[in-house]
């Protein structure tokens, strides 16, 4: 097959580069139209009981991640001049198109008893600013005596205030959002400068417009710096621009081949399809290296460039295949996970990968054999002295040492191992941005003065309709949010309960002292001041459901990680609504944004987790397909494992938690650094059988010509993904460093602990009448032998051998 297929590529090489030529143009036509995602990542999935809750809740109360909440503490705020320069930033912010509503002190209304037609007027406190101190203090006093607005929006004991303003949600995921928040801030800019105040901003809409624009700059730059970087290890592994050139052209195309399947499959550019560009040109040079290393090592031999090609073809081409698809599953296995994002990430990298294959062994000899027959220069590489003297190194390490190797190997696996049962899953809202950005300065503001402005809702249901407005349950309600006012990391609520209050206090002529619930006396006249102003019929719609039935109560929650959340709503939350309401026969739950962040990380890590078993799965079968041997199966399992338990370790010791950023590098580096253990154990087979099954000599010789290859790959793959250490977002961040660090001790450990492992405890001895995969391809590797094994003219010098026995 694999001949027949290297005499198709030299054939018909013009055609076959048009033809991907033509299909390349196909995909950058379907490129063209992809776009950036501004929808929020969802992990739980819709048939989840709370993610039901919450689509009901929506359905019936509207959105609750779209307010913005603009922070300000200042002294100097509350002199007439600044004063009614913040009045100004209010009016041109509510002028915003997309913005629907603006709550702030210099726009408060009060409720105003209208004793002649029996109802409410809303009328401004701050109709003007006064010029005079005295008369704005009596205005501020004033304003701070309307609890409705002044309990949420004012800190009484530090004069720290904020703006808050509710964005439509219709824009909420669409470009516009963005324009909206640039609005925003050139308006706050404004004010900034002519005051000298320090604004600080929060608020879902605000911080995904940050970050997603963070990411969108970012993921242009770490392809050209995955290109950049590429490029330089390629010569200087080559030293020759042929051998740089093309493999990135290569890799170009697929880049373009990805964005083309994103256009295709209907896909939008999310935070993690975003990353499969530089991914690919990362995984897709390890291609290249082995298909050119194999050509120059046959023009070394023999100088045929035909012949060399053909070589090329026929001896590399499974090997790729197989380390191609192996990668593909550490990706593929995402579409287990459910989670649609996951899946097409996983989809898409995996099809691009396999894409990966198909163009390299068709254009590197396609391509090359256009070109000059490689000269000395460029052959230089094959002779790099250090690269022996290494490779010596290793050899004797592995035959004098090796139980040595394998004590220290165990003594960190267990070190590794009490690491890893530190490590903890916990997740944050803004999880992906840096401690020292603006983004968390500015939430740390809102923590520290309003106790968070993350959206906490809770749905009360009286069981019947205008149940809502009995007397018993609104007390009840009344109670239930006094008890969440006074606990830590929660905003005053708000909801009818705070409407009612405003309205008594409105019937006794603003006096403060009477912001309470309406008591039995005077609660009918109260009510019929409410019935038929508009303004609060609007602000009941938004807290009441159409039958009276049901209301919401909101609230803002500091972004204090999920564990303490979690522990916060059922030890205190829910606690307090089983004791108020469940023993009375009323149904009340918690939902909201916030909420369904923090459980769908849960399930994302928890979905993770299984895909890696998968993983795990699908490879020990393509393995134990290849080898139809068990103990070579385990033999090329244990040395990926390791990698994955020491940095397992080493992240519960550095307190680096278990997020989705974090657990996604497992399966991927899994399906990554098992491509090694597949070449050596591949040359481990053959030499075997040429070497009359004599385990030392095997291994011997598997290190010298595996090693180089699989050394080369490996400095490849941790450059490229180093990269990603230099991201602004530390989920990214991790995701360099981790997979990184997981893909260099994978390589020590493919070329030290599996030898090691093989010289111990196999015996060479190989059933004639079995007959693997692996063995219908007695070249499957990527060193320097050129001809077919002839068994006959294999000679091993008595010296040598004595040498290894001795080692042993």
């Amino acid at each position: 097959m694999w001949t027949r297929l290297s005499h198709i590529v030299l054939k018909y090489r013009l055609v076959l580069i048009i033809t991907l030529g033509l299909v390349t143009v196909f995909m950058g036509y379907h490129a063209k139209d992809v776009q950036f995602t501004y929808t929020f990542f969802t992990p739980v999935p819709r048939e989840d009981p709370d993610m039901q809750v919450f689509e009901k809740f929506k359905q019936e109360f509207g959105e609750d991640a779209n307010v913005v909440g603009i922070g300000l503490r200042d002294s100097s705020l509350y002199t007439p001049v600044n004063f009614r320069r913040f009045k100004y930033l209010s009016d041109e912010l509510a002028s915003i198109n997309g913005v629907t509503q603006v709550v702030s002190i210099p726009l408060f209304k009060t409720l105003v008893k209208d004793s002649k037609n029996k109802k409410f007027r809303l009328e401004p406190i701050f109709t003007e600013v006064p010029d005079d101190q005295v008369q704005l203090d009596s205005l501020l006093n004033y304003a701070l005596n309307q609890r409705f607005y002044s309990d949420q929006i004012i800190n009484r004991e530090n004069g720290a205030t904020f703006i808050l303003l509710t964005i439509d949600k219709e824009v909420l995921n669409s470009k516009k959002r963005d324009v909206i928040i640039k609005d925003i801030e050139l308006v706050s800019d404004a004010f900034e400068e002519s005051t000298g105040i320090e604004l600080h901003y929060v608020g879902l809409p605000y911080i995904r417009t940050e970050v997603s624009g963070g990411v969108r700059v970012e993921l242009q730059m770490f392809l050209w710096m995955s290109l950049l970087v590429t490029a330089m290890i390629l010569l200087f592994f080559f030293r020759s621009w042929d051998a740089v050139v093309f493999p990135l052209i290569i890799i170009l195309v697929i880049v373009v081949w990805s964005m083309g399947t994103l256009g295709i499959l209907g896909y939008k550019i999310t935070i993690l399809t975003g990353l499969i560009p530089p991914i690919i040109v990362v995984i897709g040079i390890p291609n290249s290296v082995y298909l050119l290393n194999r050509y120059h090592q046959q023009i070394s031999l023999h100088g045929n460039k035909a012949r060399a090609l053909s070589h090329v073809v026929r001896k590399i081409g499974i090997v790729a295949l197989i380390t191609n698809s192996t990668t593909a599953v550490g990706f593929l296995v995402l579409l287990f996970t459910g989670i649609k994002d996951l899946k097409e990430f996983g989809l898409v990298a995996g099809i691009n990968i396999m894409a990966t294959f198909i163009v390299s062994i068709i254009l590197i000899p396609a391509v090359f054999s256009y070109l000059p027959v490689p000269n000395g220069k460029q052959l230089k590489h094959l002779k790099f002295k250090l690269m022996d003297q290494a490779l010596t190194g290793l050899d004797l390490l592995v035959h004098r040492h090796r139980y040595r190797v394998l004590t220290v190997t165990g003594l960190v696996v267990i070190v590794a191992f009490l690491g890893l049962l530190k490590l903890r899953a916990i997740t944050y809202i803004v999880d992906d941005v840096p401690e020292d950005s603006q983004v968390k300065k500015d939430l740390a503001f809102f923590e520290e003065n309003f106790s968070g402005i993350m959206p906490l809702e809770i749905i009360v249901d009286s069981g019947k309709k205008k149940g809502i407005l009995k007397q018993s349950f609104l007390k009840k309600v009344d109670e239930f949010e006094q008890f969440l006012s006074e606990q830590k990391y929660l905003s005053k609520p708000v909801s009818i309960i705070s409407l009612f209050k405003a309205a008594r206090q409105a019937f006794y002529n603003n006096n403060p002292n009477y912001y309470s619930l309406p008591s039995k006396a005077d609660r009918n006249f109260i009510l019929r001041y409410l019935t038929g102003n508009n303004e609060e019929t609007s602000f009941l719609k938004s807290f009441v459901d159409k039958d009276k039935q049901k209301m919401r109560i909101s609230l803002k929650v500091a972004d204090i990680g999920s564990i303490r959340l979690d522990s916060l709503l059922d030890n205190v939350v829910n606690r307090k609504i089983e004791e108020v309401f469940t023993k009375n026969g009323i149904e009340a739950k918690a939902t909201g944004t916030t909420l369904l962040f923090v459980k769908g990380n849960k399930f994302l890590v928890k979905n993770l987790k299984k895909s890696l078993i998968f993983a795990f799965l699908i490879i020990a079968v393509i393995m134990g397909i290849l080898f139809k041997n068990t103990k070579m199966v385990l033999v090329s399992l244990i040395p990926n494992i390791i990698p994955l338990i020491v940095v397992a370790g080493l992240m519960g010791y550095f307190d680096v938690a278990l997020r989705p950023s974090t657990v996604l590098i497992f399966s991927v580096v899994f399906g990554i650094s098992i491509d090694d253990s597949i070449h050596f154990l591949a040359k481990y087979r053959q030499e075997l059988f040429a070497n009359n099954f004599f385990v030392p000599l095997a291994v011997s010789k598997s290190i010298r010509e595996t090693g180089a290859s699989m050394i080369y790959t490996s400095i490849i793959l941790f450059f490229g993904f180093i990269i990603f250490s230099f991201s602004d977002f530390i989920g990214t961040t991790m995701l360099g460093v981790l997979t990184s660090t997981t893909l260099l001790i994978a390589m020590l450990t493919n070329v030290v602990v599996l030898p090691s492992l093989l010289m111990i405890f196999d015996d060479g001895k190989r059933k004639k009448d079995l007959h693997p995969l692996i063995e219908n391809y007695e070249e499957f590797y990527q060193e320097d032998e050129d001809e077919e094994i002839d068994l006959e003219k294999i000679q091993v010098e008595e010296p040598e051998v004595e040498i290894i026995k001795k080692a042993n």
